[in-house]
């Protein structure tokens, strides 16, 4: 990575390029915007937002699609610190194979800040707007101690592998149900990466192999929850609620015409305009956040508040 970070360091001297963003003026500068992958409409929604804030704040915008790869994303920055973008706002693929990507740009002064997917270990990120996803975990819980007081057994698709949402998503879920293990058992418990196609398999396999089904479903998106939707609605297996994650407008539809019961909203938009609002004040007046860390708090949708929904306007 030392041989990796110099190289780099040589193109950018060689290419001639200056970095001296505090300086730069706003309607002057170019940032990078990255997302994971534009597979998912969670992302799409994330970039149009963050280049819709970056034109209003007069800001233009090098766009990125790390294709879910790790090597693309990282080739993608390490690009635009070579063309010489005066700051970064990205949502990291992975969190722990993009930190040495984010700490190069950290190293040749080029203001990084991070939206939804946080990165730990990395000095000098100058901030982090995301969701509070543990407290949106724990959201999925309380919803079933308020909705099963009874008890429930319960199916748990987990996100994918190294992916802080994903990661503490479980972890809030976890921190809810661990305490109430004598009445709300997780049957199965299982990665489905996000993607709704693995989704609905993962949970055709756990259905397939289960005497009795379950009460709920919790997805830690809802890509995943209306891939297990088509699964469980496949078997006539209506009484299973499942609650996702991301209020995706095709999700909050499905809440309003009873498919879904449930899903999380954790406000995308309002994270990504945020995170270019940070980085722009700072590329312009040189001003740091004063917080390095904005977190939003998560909120379950049901049919009683749809209205909440950041994206009710998108619902056909």
């Amino acid at each position: 990575m030392i041989v990796r970070r110099s190289a780099l360091a040589a193109a950018v001297l060689l290419a001639g390029v200056s970095f001296a963003g505090i300086s730069a003026r706003a309607q002057d500068a170019t940032i990078l915007a990255s997302v994971p992958s534009l597979t998912f409409p969670f992302f799409v929604h994330m970039l149009k937002e963050i280049k819709d804030e970056a034109t209003k704040l007069g800001v233009k915008t090098i766009d990125s699609d790390g294709q879910n790869s790790a090597p693309k994303q990282t080739a993608d920055v390490e690009a635009a610190i070579v063309q010489g973008v005066q700051g970064i706002v990205i949502s990291p693929s992975d969190v722990n194979a993009m930190a040495p990507a984010l700490a190069t740009a950290v190293e040749n002064n080029v203001p990084v800040v991070t939206v939804d997917r946080r990165v730990d270990g990395v000095e000098g990120i100058l901030a982090h707007v995301g969701a509070d996803n543990v407290k949106g975990g724990e959201a999925q819980g309380e919803w079933l101690l308020a909705n099963y007081p009874d008890g429930a057994k319960i199916i748990n698709l987990q996100g994918q592998p190294g992916a802080s949402p994903a990661i503490d998503r479980n972890k809030g879920l976890h921190n809810v149900l661990d305490q109430h293990k004598d009445k709300y058992q997780i049957v199965a418990e299982q990665t489905a990466n996000f993607a709704r196609d693995q989704g609905l398999s993962v949970t055709e396999s756990i259905l397939a192999g289960m005497q009795d089904p379950p009460d709920v479903i919790i997805a830690a998106n809802d890509d995943m929850a209306l891939g297990a939707l088509e699964a469980v609605k496949s078997r006539g297996l209506n009484d299973i609620k499942i609650v996702g994650f991301d209020a995706l407008p095709e999700a909050l539809a499905s809440v309003r015409d009873g498919g879904l019961a449930g899903t999380v909203e954790q406000f995308p938009g309002g994270q990504s305009r945020k995170a270019v609002q940070i980085l722009v004040d700072y590329i312009q007046n040189g001003k740091s956040p004063e917080q390095s860390l904005v977190l939003l708090t998560p909120i379950v949708l049901t049919k009683e508040n749809l209205d909440k929904a950041e994206r009710l306007g998108e619902l056909k």
